[in-house]
C-alpha cells in the first residue's frame, strides 16, 4: 500500500511513522508513506496556498489551485483508489471503514486546515471525507495520523500475530472481552479460573459471553447496529 499525505505542516506528520508498528511496517516494505508540503505547489512567490472567503466571514481558506497541482501530480505517477479529505463533517471513522481501506493499493490523504478547503476541491478531486470524531482540531493532519494506524495495522504482516488485528473491538460489533497475564494472583486479585483451566472451547465462550456483557455494558448502540 501507498499512502500520500498533502499538509500544510507537514512536520506534524513525521513523528507518528517514526516509531513502533507502523515504522516497522515501512522498514518492512508493507506500506510506503510520504507526506507533501502543500506550499510546495503554491505558484505565489510567498507560497500562499490560503485566502480570505468570498461573501466575507472569518478564517482563511485553504485555495483550490495548490491543492490542484498536488493531487494531479501524484494522479499522473499512478492510479489511486481513494483520495480522502480529513474534515470534521466527513462520516465518522470505524472499523468497518478502515477495514475497508486497507484492502485498497494507493491513498491520497488531504489534511484540512484554516477554516476549511474551497469547496470545489470536494466536490471535484474528492472521493471520501472522514472525521475522527465530532470535534474540531487546528488541522486533519492527527486524524491522518490516526487514519493511517488504523490502516496500516490491518495490513497482512504488519502485526506479528495475524489473528490480533481479528479480535480488536468493534471488528464483530462488539467490545473486547477482559484480558489478565501473569500473575494470575496479585494481591488477591485472581484471573478468572476459565483462563487457566486450558479448556480452549469453553475459553472462547466466555469471552464471547463477556464481549457481548461489555458492549451491553458500555456501548448498547452498537448491538442495535
Amino acid at each position: 500500500m501507498r499512502i500520500d499525505i498533502i499538509s500544510v505542516v507537514p512536520d506534524l506528520l513525521k513523528s507518528p511513522f517514526e516509531a513502533s508498528i507502523l515504522k516497522r511496517s515501512i522498514e518492512k516494505g508493507l506500506v510506503s508513506v510520504h507526506i507533501h508540503n502543500l506550499r510546495d505547489y503554491s505558484s505565489n512567490n510567498y507560497k500562499q496556498i490560503d485566502d480570505y472567503q468570498f461573501g466575507g466571514g472569518a478564517g482563511m481558506v485553504m485555495m483550490i489551485e495548490p491543492i490542484d497541482k498536488c493531487i494531479s501530480a501524484l494522479k499522473a505517477e499512478r492510479d489511486y483508489d481513494e483520495v480522502i479529505y480529513m474534515t470534521p463533517d466527513g462520516a465518522t471513522l470505524t472499523q468497518g471503514i478502515a477495514n475497508e481501506l486497507s484492502l485498497k493499493g494507493n491513498i491520497i490523504i488531504l489534511c484540512g486546515h484554516y477554516k476549511g478547503v474551497d469547496q470545489r476541491v470536494r466536490d471535484h478531486f474528492i472521493t471520501r471525507e472522514i472525521s475522527i470524531g465530532d470535534y474540531v482540531l487546528s488541522g486533519g493532519e492527527l486524524g491522518a495520523a490516526v487514519l493511517c494506524d488504523a490502516v496500516i495495522r490491518l495490513i497482512p504482516g504488519v502485526l506479528g500475530n495475524e489473528t490480533s488485528a481479528l479480535t480488536d473491538s468493534f471488528q464483530d460489533n462488539l467490545l473486547a472481552p477482559p484480558i489478565y497475564t501473569r500473575p494470575a494472583n496479585y494481591k488477591g486479585w485472581k484471573v478468572p479460573e476459565i483462563l487457566t483451566s486450558g479448556n480452549t472451547p469453553k475459553i472462547d465462550q466466555w469471552r464471547e459471553d463477556e464481549a457481548y456483557k461489555r458492549t451491553e455494558e458500555k456501548r448498547p448502540d452498537l448491538l442495535e447496529d
